[in-house]
């Protein structure tokens, strides 16, 4: 067991008869930790994708509900007579007409 385990530390297995085949495994090996360390990294940077667009819908919905209510502040009978007075427009002092026309045959 001893001697077995210090072989493996002086890597002898990589010089001794049936070295090409370990070469292969150990690339074969390589190339897995490769492609999952990759993976691992592209998946990282798809929850930070994630993350920075969900904090943006989070601010356009936040300027979303800011803009209704300052609409639905304008929209106000009160804001409307405001902004009329301010420009000289005032109430009609005699109520509306109704024209009726009327067709001849």
């Amino acid at each position: 067991m001893k001697k077995g385990l210090l072989d493996i530390l002086k890597g002898k297995f990589l010089v001794s008869g049936d070295a090409p085949k370990n070469w292969l495994f150990l690339l074969f090996a390589s190339f897995l930790a490769a492609m999952m360390i990759s993976s691992s990294h592209q998946a990282d940077k798809k929850v930070h994708e994630i993350a920075g667009l969900n904090e943006e819908v989070r601010a356009l919905r936040s300027e979303f509900v800011e803009t209704r209510r300052a609409l639905q502040q304008l929209k106000l009978e009160s804001s409307l007579k405001n902004v009329v007075v301010q420009r000289g427009l005032q109430p009609s002092q005699d109520p509306p007409q109704k024209i009726i026309v009327k067709k001849e045959p």
